[in-house]
């Protein structure tokens, strides 16, 4: 049986740094806060918006209003501004061909990460998506990548998880599944080595040789 091969979405499949971080702006200019750096801001990638802007926000209901404002941005300019990695298709056609298993676990809603799958088409390669609203415990915990391979009919013995944060990382290793750090997303070696993934790949196009050495 190939292995199941499980993909953050945004900074490994789905390039949508540029939104991510305009969303983030117009939230705080609306709110007339100042706004964190854009690199300070990726550090909470891959973990649900309710708990990014919780680090910012005096209440509940500032928190609400934040992810209306970052909602009030990024919905209505999605779709210009998302596209996916460079050799991303390919990639995941030759994991379809080859009879990978192929799950996302994103801090993303399953909604949202359907509307960007179609947006760069690349939802026909996905299997199962779980997202911050599929159930309560979030990454860095390890039950999204649980409830991605009980989805799958597959053990963590027989997954890997491709992913471009510190969060990913812990989440897999958590759950027991080989990590492999993603390169081309936002964030660099120094960064995810911290986290200790089992494997560091600079670019996508190396993937499928990668888990050819793992099978």
């Amino acid at each position: 049986m190939p292995l199941t091969v499980l993909f953050d979405l945004d900074g490994t499949l789905v390039d949508s740094i540029e939104l991510i971080q305009r969303s983030k702006d117009y939230a705080f200019a609306a709110m007339g806060r100042p706004a964190p750096s854009d690199r300070e801001w990726l550090t909470g990638v891959g973990i649900p918006l309710r708990a990014m802007f919780s680090r910012y926000a005096d209440t509940p209901a500032e928190v609400q209003e934040f992810i209306r404002l970052y909602r009030e941005y990024q919905i209505p300019n999605h779709d210009r501004l998302v596209r996916s990695y460079d050799g991303a298709t390919t990639v995941l056609r030759t994991l379809r061909d080859a009879g990978h298993p192929i799950g996302i676990v994103t801090s993303k809603s399953v909604e949202l990460s359907e509307r960007g799958l179609r947006c760069v088409e690349l939802y026909d390669y996905i299997d199962t998506i779980v997202g911050a609203d599929s159930l309560a415990l979030h990454k860095p915990d390890p039950a999204p990548v649980h409830l991605a391979l009980e989805r799958l009919g597959t053990n963590a013995g027989e997954a890997v998880f491709i992913g471009d944060s510190v969060h990913d990382m812990q989440a897999g290793n958590a759950a027991g599944v080989v990590t492999i750090g993603a390169l081309w997303g936002p964030f660099g070696r120094d960064e995810l080595l911290p986290a200790n993934p089992r494997h560091l790949l600079d670019d996508i196009s190396g993937l499928p040789a990668l888990l050819a050495e793992l099978a």
